[in-house]
């Protein structure tokens, strides 16, 4: 069993005969030489740094344009560094899967109905990979993950800063976000510097986690009341968002981190707390959530059209897109239309129901599907397994060092269940803001994987089971 799991997740794989055979890899440390002897070069991976912060820090502010020039900057940095490699970094399961969706986005785009849009579309995506190709690359450096990590808590506050002046403002909305009909239609929320509400939550959540296991991961208590304040206040922004899938993001992410921070203290806590520290902490938050919903007629209100069916129009809009999406996944099951929204927006309107215009499938895992087929799907899941099981092994790993670098681990994997909660029923996980900050949580578990090999989760959950 083990070993079936350790060759599902690529937790063996052995590619040095084939890098070393291969015409594609040669080019990797071409210009070796002449990275040892520049100057430039020597401070190459705090440059990475600069660059994916300064994508991080003004993607809030900015135009998406302007964004894509500093994507377009970091690609062309990656593959400098990539063709002065020393060799010395490997690729970990998780590129190799990256790799073979981008492949698989390739082909799709080869064989799109609306070849051009699609060509646009995978431009884009080949854009966030490389981010995440560079991102893994220079958070090796502890020092310099911590600065990344910084630098996007730090904007996150100015974001809900702004955020939550908006709500005593009460800001009028700058669209229909509410059910005209409904008692909730000039309920105010907040969208600061991103203009929907719904993007907001998506942009906070991880800033939301990050800040509370920075109040482990920092070992000043200066740095441990910053984190508290950037906790209370991203989190406070949030609740002001109003977005239905940003609240339920949010109960999932701190579920699993609940979950994985319990694990992490396991070997440490008393014999009671091991057993019931879970249902205490979830049950204790459930508690107060529940007493929030009753004494707040507006939260409950909001929280009830969630149940609502079609009786919400919101609710309704999605369902009537859905069924449109499920016909053009039926058209094209295999490898789909081709990646990016512009492709979308050529074949949706000849699936679309009256009076229901989209301009994208409200929910990540059908978008990935009209997009790329089911191929692309499987590929999708694949990589969040694979993922999800480096981060877990990658944790074990920490653990038995005590280092407080696990606790950004922790943060990033919450980070990924909670998002792909969130776009379970949205797609604000496309929009540059929130895309970029994806991919630097797959980049954050990429840069743990370690140059020899680590025991297998199932290895280490006996050894879980012995020290418990």
């Amino acid at each position: 069993m083990n070993s079936i799991w350790q060759q599902f997740t690529l937790g063996n794989l052995q590619l040095q005969q084939w890098q070393n055979a291969s015409y594609l890899h040669r080019p990797i440390g071409l210009l070796r030489n002449w990275r040892q002897s520049s100057w430039l070069m020597q401070w190459s991976e705090p440059l990475g740094a600069l660059l994916v912060s300064l994508v991080i820090g003004l993607a809030p502010f900015v135009s998406n344009d302007l964004v894509k020039v500093l994507l377009l900057a970091c690609a062309s940095f990656w593959l400098l560094l990539t063709v002065a490699d020393d060799a010395k970094t490997k690729a970990t399961p998780i590129h190799w899967l990256v790799l073979l969706y981008w492949a698989i986005a390739t082909v799709a785009t080869a064989l799109s109905p609306v070849k051009a849009d699609a060509f646009a579309g995978l431009m884009k995506l080949t854009s966030y990979l490389v981010l995440f190709a560079l991102s893994a690359r220079v958070m090796r450096r502890p020092r310099l993950r911590s600065i990344v990590i910084g630098v996007y808590l730090h904007v996150a506050l100015i974001v809900s800063v702004y955020g939550v002046q908006q709500w005593f403002d009460k800001v009028e909305p700058l669209a229909t976000w509410n059910d005209p009909t409904s008692t909730q239609a000039t309920a105010t929320r907040v969208y600061s510097y991103l203009g929907n509400p719904n993007l907001l939550a998506g942009y906070l959540l991880p800033a939301l986690i990050l800040s509370l296991v920075a109040m482990f991961a920092w070992q000043r208590w200066t740095a441990k009341a910053l984190a508290l304040t950037m906790f209370l206040v991203n989190g406070a922004c949030l609740a002001f968002t109003g977005s239905r899938g940003g609240w339920i993001a949010t109960i999932v992410a701190m579920v699993a981190l609940v979950l994985l921070l319990r694990q992490w203290w396991a070997q440490y806590l008393p014999h009671f707390w091991r057993k019931w520290a879970i249902a205490i902490v979830i049950g204790g938050f459930g508690i107060l959530l529940l007493a929030a919903i009753v004494a707040s007629e507006s939260l409950r209100d909001r929280v009830l059209t969630i149940f609502a069916g079609r009786g919400d129009s919101s609710n309704n809009f999605r369902q009537n897109v859905w069924a449109a999406v499920f016909e053009m996944i039926r058209d094209r099951p295999v490898l789909g239309i081709g990646p990016g929204n512009n492709a979308f927006n050529k074949i949706y309107p000849l699936y679309q129901r009256p009076r229901f215009t989209a301009l994208s499938a409200y929910s990540v895992v059908l978008e990935i599907a009209v997009e790329t087929g089911f191929v692309g799907l499987a590929c999708f899941l694949w990589l969040l397994v694979v993922t999800l099981n480096q981060a877990w092994v990658q944790l074990m790993r920490m653990r038995e060092t005590r280092s407080r670098e696990g606790f950004w681990l922790i943060g990033a994997t919450a980070i990924i269940i909670g998002m792909l909660a969130h776009g379970a029923v949205d797609t604000v996980w496309y929009r540059p803001e929130i895309n970029t900050l994806w991919w630097l949580m797959v980049a954050l578990i990429a840069s743990y994987y370690p140059n020899t090999p680590v025991r297998s989760p199932l290895a280490s959950i006996a050894l879980n089971q012995k020290l418990s």
